[in-house]
């Protein structure tokens, strides 16, 4: 026969469990994938999670990759009319991580980046298509500065989930992909041995303020 005082932890855990279980259950409602349900507001990317990846092709060999990090972003939504959307970011180039020292150091170069010139690339939407068919997907359109040339560039994006995160602050995420020639922003070293074109993927995790 349990003791008065093993009974009285035991209920006290299973208490404590239930209302974990609860709070779990309660979270994960309040989590969604429908984009109309987003709460309207303006929003920051959070740099922790934030990253764009790219690839390029390597001389035949492989497909190399690597990130920009310490993203900025911010963000505006209203899901009763995801058209009028804005979204303006910055990455900072000479956070590169290409996992090699040496490369990392010659891409600020001249030859590629050149940050001492340009430290940052910048992109402004002008535009967001909803597609029709899913209104989780979208074509963001606008200006990417990069290099001290101005291009329009189209991004496929996907939402993926908003909702309070653990708990806290309220966040969406969404990733994004597209693909741009290096040379057409005057960054044109050993094209064509070393790939024009540059695959980038999008991950972002945008917190209301």
């Amino acid at each position: 026969m349990l003791s008065r005082q093993r009974l009285v932890r035991s209920g006290l855990a299973g208490a404590l469990a239930l209302s974990l279980v609860a709070g779990g259950v309660f979270a994960q409602a309040a989590l969604t994938r429908n984009p109309a349900e987003v709460e309207a507001g303006t929003y920051k990317l959070d740099p922790a999670h934030g990253k764009i990846t790219w690839s390029i092709q390597h001389m035949g060999f492989s497909t190399y990759s690597g990130q920009f990090t310490n993203v900025s972003a911010d963000l505006t939504l209203d899901p009763a009319n995801p058209s009028a959307a804005t979204l303006t970011a910055t990455v900072p180039l000479a956070d590169v991580a290409p996992n090699d020292d040496g490369l990392k150091a010659h891409l600020q170069t001249p030859d590629f980046f050149n940050t001492a010139e340009f430290p940052t690339a910048t992109f402004t939407a002008r535009t967001i298509v909803v597609d029709s068919s899913d209104p989780s997907e979208a074509d963001v359109t606008g200006d990417l500065s990069l290099h001290g040339v101005t291009r329009s560039v189209t991004l496929a994006v996907k939402f993926n989930q908003a909702g309070p995160f653990m708990g806290g602050a309220y966040r969406v995420g969404f990733d994004g992909e597209t693909t741009i020639n290096r040379s057409e922003f005057g960054i044109d070293k050993y094209v064509p041995m070393l790939g024009d074109a540059v695959e980038l993927h999008i991950e972002g995790e945008f917190v209301k303020q």
